[in-house]
């Protein structure tokens, strides 16, 4: 089985990956309007008559009667509230979803934002975790929110969208366009079926004008047949399927260093818009590019550089010759069209190379092959002119092969007596093939021919002349010749695809170094450090990365490091921001800088520029690093836009904290601090009637109560701020029980204190203040939430390598699986003991001073009696033994 026959091998992996996932379907439209929700719907009907397990897990009717009518009759995952900025959105339930486990469920609007809070930001990712899990998945998706086509869409829309889903997300899945004319659309808008009058109004004069709608059922139908093409191109690959199932146009553009090469890649964009096809410009790597002169690399280099502007994909693939890297390229991108170029070559070069153009013909017999007229020979005669000197390789070589030459002819005669003609003859095919496979062609031939001669000299009648006596000994030495340079071939060969793998290999390691290195920093500073660091080490040269900030670019990195810049380098970095292109030394803006400086862009724009620049004032990079640094920069711009996301999203979800701490904040103040002012303004107005003993003790106690609270909310400031203040001290703990308890007596009516702290536990070096306030919020959390009339435990127990002070009560206890959240901020527990009013920070507070005293705090739960525990661990560190230790103290 041929390389060609066998399936590839990525195809199959990422068909494997596929197994057990789920599948996605998209309900593609141009416009809102179009009836992608009617037809999620109606098609999600369908499979439900049909025996499928079907649910709802969020559709937007937007008040259209047809599509509630749709909506009836399924089964509805109840929405997930979610507190935003003041008021309750609906979101889908995913854990919901995931633990119904239907076999499709049907969630609009794939683009959504969810809200705050939420556990990812966008709704695509839900329906990731939901595929994961094996569940089938119907969505609904604009146009305008592929994000490879926002700046396509904005760019005659005049509207710019900002919730965009990854072209990822389509690439695995099935797309159903769902299309009507721009007229029907527009007519429906006109009937309110879509939006509301003064809505509709609005959006004709803008956004739902006819060109702006046929545009973009344009780009729904080409985005779709994209999708199409490339899974049908996958499912070939994955199953090696013979052809080019030319269903769409794909167009390969092979250039090569020659300054024609432009005119070739400009050629191939005119054609790939012509076709609205996609196209890539390929160079094949052959061991002839090391000889290439410094001018012809830059050249090249120049050539993919305007390719990858003007939209095509890049890619040098390594290859024992042009025609092999070409058709190999052609047949796995399964192209239909390559575009080449033909220069004037001299009869001898076609004799002893043939015509690249007329192999590939016969070659690739279904792919069209476009071939344009390149330069004649001497336009290129300069260029040749200026390569260096030692172009038939290094003379030591040459040497060297003669001396291997000379040894096997010592060797021979030594062996004449054992040996006959014919198996001497074999022995000169040696240093023919050891120099061959060394040193290259040339080497190899000159290897053949002094074999030749040396064989005719030493051994072939009369020796120690170039005569051959004997007819039959001509022939020898021309067979011995010709074997000689086939075998050079051969040999030489391998030896050039051994370079080629070689180097691939080489450029591989050092990209996976390059991306392992990325991916073990967590820090946007360590990243960027990182990147400079690998890049200056696989360049050889100095780097700098910076980003852009509102005074300019700003340098935050650098190997080695840098402590500024000069003003013709921050002006070349600025204008590679600005104008996303390459500027400094070695590009065609500002080149009086010293530094080159590339830009680190995504779909998202500009991130920051790298900059490059070598110690000794040379080119930044050379020629030959070209390639390189164009997959370093790639992968640079993917890491540096992980991580801006990542910070992204952990903002988005201190915002969503901030905004649900802020909710329990104000809902907390206005349950505890009316309660007590209530009761306070009742007792008052009471007193000034009937002034009694018993309403100035409710008056104290709801006083002491607020002022508790408010007390509460200063700590737990102070903790936040990091500005607890704390002094440690020898402290008994039967006296700060005792304390804590007479504190809490209000709190703890009606329920009996049990202490349980043996006479020999140690004194404890503690802040007595912290302490105290967190026993009083255990016992008040006790008082609050135990069953009436059940007592309170207070007890010490000793361990090998702690001391545990717990405070126990008999109740509801916690509900399971809660217990580390009970000491989060404003947490109040459903369906367990914490239910009762309060604020939420008494745990969250105990907490917190604990830990500012390097003591541990943990929940559980009683089996008998029920109820709730709470254990403050004090290690043995803070534990005193010593008598006279604790007087000093």
């Amino acid at each position: 089985m041929n390389a060609d026959d066998r399936p590839s091998p990525e195809a199959l992996l990422r068909a494997a990956a596929q197994e057990g996932r789920g599948r996605l379907k998209v309900f593609l439209g141009a416009a809102p309007g179009v009836g992608k929700t009617w037809e999620m719907l109606t098609e999600g009907r369908q499979r439900r008559d049909a025996g499928v397990d079907v649910v709802i897990g969020v559709v937007e009717t937007h008040g259209r009667c047809e599509t509630e009518a749709l909506v009836e009759g399924h089964e509805i995952v109840p929405r997930r509230a979610v507190d935003h900025a003041g008021h309750s959105l609906g979101e889908m339930d995913l854990d919901a979803v995931l633990e119904r486990r239907p076999q499709l469920v049907l969630v609009d609007e794939l683009a959504h934002t969810n809200a705050l809070g939420s556990r990812h930001p966008k709704r695509y990712q839900d329906i990731e975790e939901l595929l994961a899990a094996g569940i089938d998945v119907y969505s609904t998706l604009n146009i305008q929110h592929v994000e490879s086509l926002n700046d396509v869409v904005a760019s005659f829309t005049r509207v710019r969208v900002r919730e965009t889903v990854p072209d990822s997300v389509l690439e695995q899945a099935e797309i159903e366009v769902v299309d009507i004319p721009p007229d029907e659309l527009i007519g429906r808008l006109k009937d309110g079926k879509v939006y509301v009058p003064h809505e509709a109004t609005r959006a004709l004069g803008h956004f739902f004008s006819k060109s702006n709608l046929t545009a973009l059922r344009e780009l729904a139908l080409r985005r779709a047949a994209q999708a199409v093409d490339a899974q049908m191109l996958e499912h070939v690959r994955a199953h090696a399927l013979a052809g080019s199932f030319a269903v769409g146009e794909r167009i390969v553009v092979a250039v090569s260093e020659h300054p024609h090469a432009a005119g070739l890649v400009r050629a191939g964009k005119r054609l790939a818009d012509a076709l609205r096809a996609p196209w890539t410009a390929i160079h094949i790597e052959t061991r002839r590019d090391q000889h290439f002169s410094a001018e012809d690399r830059r050249q090249l280099a120049d050539t993919l550089a305007l390719a990858s502007r003007l939209g095509a994909a890049t890619a040098s693939v390594p290859a024992v010759g042009v025609v092999e890297g070409i058709s190999r390229f052609a047949g796995e991108a399964r192209a239909t069209q390559i575009v080449l170029g033909k220069s004037a070559r001299s009869w001898w070069f076609e004799l002893r190379n043939g015509s690249v153009v007329d192999r590939l013909v016969r070659t690739l017999g279904d792919v069209a092959i476009h071939v344009l007229p390149g330069e004649t020979a001497t336009v290129r005669a300069p260029a040749r002119q200026a390569k260096p000197p030692g172009r038939w390789g290094n003379p030591l070589h040459y040497l060297w092969s003669l001396l291997l030459v000379g040894a096997v002819a010592i060797v021979g005669r030594l062996l004449l007596a054992v040996l006959d003609l014919g198996n001497v003859a074999l022995l000169f095919l040696v240093p023919v093939m050891i120099a061959a496979a060394s040193y290259g062609l040339r080497a190899g031939l000159f290897s053949g021919i002094a074999a030749s001669l040396a064989y005719n000299f030493f051994f072939l009648p009369p020796t120690g002349t170039l005569t051959v006596s004997n007819p039959e000994n001509v022939v020898s030495i021309i067979v011995l010749l010709g074997v000689a340079v086939v075998t050079s071939q051969f040999a030489a060969r391998v030896r050039a695809q051994a370079d080629i793998a070689a180097h691939s290999a080489r450029q591989n390691a050092a990209l996976a170094s390059f991306s392992r290195q990325l991916t073990q920093a967590v820090t946007r500073d360590a990243l960027m450090q990182a990147i400079c660091a690998e890049v200056a080490r696989l360049l050889d040269a100095r780097a700098v990365l910076l980003l852009p900030s509102e005074t300019g670019p700003e340098l935050r990195a650098a190997y080695p490091p840098e402590d500024r810049l000069d003003q013709i380098e921050l002006a070349a970095a600025q204008w590679a921001i600005a104008n996303a292109q390459p500027a400094g030394r070695g590009s065609a803006t500002l080149t009086a800088s010293d530094w080159l400086f590339h830009p680190l862009h995504t779909s998202r724009g500009v991130l920051g520029v790298l900059g490059v620049a070598r110690a000794d004032a040379g080119d930044p990079v050379r020629s030959d690093q070209l390639p390189l640094l164009m997959s370093l920069l790639v992968q640079a711009s993917v890491a540096l836009d992980r991580l801006a996301l990542e910070e992204e999203n952990l903002q988005a979800q201190a915002i969503g904290e901030r905004d649900r701490l802020r909710s329990a904040l104000l809902s907390s103040v206005g349950h505890d601090l009316r309660t007590p002012l209530t009761t306070i303004m009742s007792a008052a107005q009471e007193m000034q009637r009937d002034p009694s003993p018993a309403l100035a003790e409710t008056i104290g106690t709801e006083a002491q109560r607020l002022n508790r609270f408010v007390a509460n909310l200063l700590d737990m400031a102070r903790v936040e701020a990091g500005a607890l203040p704390m002094k440690a001290e020898a402290t008994e703990l039967l006296d700060a029980v005792a304390g804590a308890v007479h504190d809490s007596r209000a709190s703890l009516q009606g329920h009996e204190i049990v202490v349980d702290i043996p006479p020999d536990i140690p004194l404890v070096r503690l802040d007595p203040v912290l302490l105290h306030h967190c026993l009083i919020n255990l016992l008040d959390n006790a008082g609050r939430y135990a069953d009436p009339g059940t007592p309170i435990a207070i007890r010490a127990r000793r361990l090998p390598d702690a001391l545990l002070l717990s405070v126990i009560d008999q109740g509801p206890g916690i509900a399971e699986g809660q217990e580390r959240r009970v000491f989060d901020t404003f947490t109040r527990l459903e369906g367990s003991d914490r239910v009762q009013h309060g604020t939420g920070l008494g745990l969250a507070i105990v907490k917190a001073f604990a830990e500012a005293m390097g003591l541990s705090v943990e929940a559980a739960n009683n089996a008998a009696p029920r109820g709730a525990c709470f254990t403050i661990r004090i290690p043995e560190t803070l534990l005193i033994r010593d008598i006279d230790a604790r007087t000093m103290t």
